[in-house]
């Protein structure tokens, strides 16, 4: 199996930002696995499982990307990845969850203890406050991998706490 590193690079958000790096880890023979790109704020993070071809270090790619102008400012840091970078059974998303209404705090705490009560697993978590033209809501997504044998209660759980706190809750459902 091919070694693989963790790539990520946190700094501020600019057109070109995601181009630079896929094209700077292609042109080196780097192969993207689970990769995530974030805009926060007016700061961006991208996050990246890599395998390397034989004889690349995590450290010259670190140096690499460095060097790229679009990336002036950032944190960049790549270093060997220790765990199975294959997912398990718990890895695959059954369901996509999106809350959406007014800013409550606490809702992503509330949100994950329901997960944990029914042994579901998120896999990917989105949350974001909308701005004034967007509507100012405040939007959470969750992907997340509920056993089959729970996903209708845990879901109805969901759902009731979004609704006791005046939010609306949308669910899509199947192996996604």
């Amino acid at each position: 199996m091919a070694s693989v590193a963790l790539v990520s690079v946190l700094g501020p958000d600019r057109v070109g930002l995601v181009a630079a790096i896929a094209e700077h880890l292609f042109n080196i023979g780097v192969n993207l696995r689970d990769t995530t790109f974030a805009a926060l704020g007016t700061g961006a993070e991208f996050v990246a499982l890599c395998e390397l071809p034989l004889g690349l270090e995590a450290g010259e790619i670190e140096l690499g990307l460095k060097q790229l102008p679009e990336l002036a400012g950032a944190d960049v840091r790549a270093v060997p990845y220790a765990f199975d970078p294959s997912p398990g059974p718990a890895g695959s998303i059954t369901h996509r969850i999106t809350i959406s209404g007014g800013d409550q705090l606490g809702l992503v705490a509330r949100l994950a203890e329901v997960f944990k009560q029914y042994g579901a697993n998120i896999v990917r978590l989105e949350a974001r406050k909308l701005g004034d033209a967007e509507g100012g809501l405040y939007v959470t997504r969750f992907a997340v991998f509920i056993p089959e044998s729970q996903a209708n209660p845990c879901l109805a759980t969901v759902s009731n706490t979004a609704g006791a706190l005046g939010l609306d809750c949308d669910v899509e459902a199947g192996m996604l």
